[in-house]
């Protein structure tokens, strides 16, 4: 069982769902980042992810591509993120790396599975790299028990979201909106039923994120997935804070309202048949 394996399990039995900030490496600087991302764990996430700064970010808005021009001009990428998440040891909150399939590629899969093992990440995300061809680098993850976890949409149909289940380890990144990352004034209408569908097909656990950006939001999707991914929120409050010397402060202080948000009160108990989880 993995780390996030054991992280869902730990909480369906609480009755709750995971806390999933993300933040960009290197943005402002690779230093803040590795505050960041301490003092994140202090406040509640049950797992962080880190996003790669990247120059054609795709399936990222504005504020992220700001983010990853930032850091990128700070010249942050795959080896500097490395040296500060192998200094965290025996971490106890997982570490999922975001990152974009080019620079996977030019690193080398065996290399970049392997050095993200023994660099204490615990899962990739790669979105534009889709599970049908993803088959080399599903091989190489798995040989060093590095989870992978794969995405669906509001347009993934019955078919696909069979294929995300069975390549995806850890959880599945369900995308509530179609588009690019960035907040939203309001959830869509009907992403309850479009989790719950996915629930139908799959065992693995689900967590939301795209548009959520208040703690009122996080725990409407709560309800129903089993974990928020909260993104541009907070990067966009690391750019509002890029010359104030209490960035870190803010940052721990909006993931700890949300992790207060989330913890009181306890849903119902979620049942563990059909979770996927051991």
């Amino acid at each position: 069982m993995s780390k996030i394996d054991q992280v869902f399990k730990k909480l369906n039995i609480e009755g709750r769902a995971a806390l999933i900030p993300y933040i960009v490496a290197g943005d402002p600087d690779i230093e803040t980042t590795e505050a960041l991302v301490r003092k994140m764990a202090e406040c509640g996430a049950d797992m962080i992810e880190i996003g790669v700064p990247f120059s054609d970010p795709l399936l990222d808005g504005p504020i992220i591509q700001a983010a990853s021009y930032r850091a990128l001009q700070k010249e942050v990428g795959l080896k500097e993120i490395f040296n500060i998440t192998k200094k965290f040891g025996e971490f106890k909150t997982p570490l999922v790396i975001m990152t974009y399939f080019n620079p996977v590629f030019r690193y080398g899969l065996k290399n970049f599975a392997i050095d993200c093992r023994e660099c204490g990440i615990d899962g990739v995300i790669i979105p534009d790299l889709p599970p049908e061809e993803a088959g080399p680098w599903i091989n190489e993850a798995r040989e060093v028990n590095l989870d992978t976890i794969f995405l669906a949409s509001p347009t993934s149909p019955p078919e696909r979201i069979k294929k995300v289940s069975q390549c995806s380890r850890g959880f599945i990144y369900y995308v509530s909106v179609t588009g690019v990352t960035g907040a939203r004034e309001k959830l869509p209408k009907d992403l309850e039923l479009a989790v719950r569908r996915i629930k139908e097909q799959t065992q693995k656990p689900v967590a939301v994120g795209f548009g959520i950006s208040n703690p009122e939001q996080m725990k409407e999707v709560s309800r129903f997935a089993d974990g928020v991914i909260i993104g541009s929120a907070i990067v966009k409050l690391v750019e509002e804070n890029l010359n104030h010397s209490d960035l870190t402060t803010k940052i721990s202080d909006f993931v700890l309202s949300l992790a207060k948000v989330l913890k009181s009160p306890p849903h119902p108990p979620l049942s563990l048949q059909g979770r996927g989880i051991e």
